[in-house]
C-alpha cells in the first residue's frame, strides 16, 4: 500500500472553485479502482489544502495518474495555483486501521 500526498496552495479568489470542483470528482476519484481512501484537508484559516490518498499500489496510483479523470481534473485545478504544488508518495509503515 502507498500514500500519496498533495500540497496546493490556492489564490485565495479560487477557494470556492476548487471546492466545487473538488465535490463534482471526489467520488469518481475515490471510486478509482486501487484506490483504498480519498481525503481533502485544508489547513486552518489559509488558502492551502491537501489530498491524502492511499492505494493498493503505486501501479494503480500510477494507472489513476496516466487516466483521463486524473487529466481533467488536474489541468483544471492547476489553474487556480498561486504556488507549484508539491507531492509525496509514501509506503505505508504502520496504520493502526489495520490493526
Amino acid at each position: 500500500m502507498v500514500t500519496r500526498i498533495v500540497k496546493m496552495s490556492f489564490k485565495p479568489e479560487m477557494v470556492e472553485e476548487f471546492k466545487l470542483l473538488f465535490e463534482q470528482y471526489k467520488m469518481q476519484i475515490a471510486s478509482t479502482e486501487g484506490c483504498i481512501s480519498l481525503r481533502m484537508l485544508q489547513e486552518r484559516n489559509t488558502t492551502i489544502f491537501f489530498t491524502y490518498s492511499e492505494w493498493k499500489s503505486e501501479a494503480y496510483l500510477e494507472q489513476y495518474r496516466q487516466s483521463d479523470l486524473f487529466a481533467t481534473v488536474w489541468s483544471k485545478t492547476k489553474t487556480y495555483f498561486n504556488a507549484k504544488a508539491e507531492a509525496w508518495t509514501n509506503d505505508v509503515l504502520y496504520n493502526s486501521q489495520t490493526i
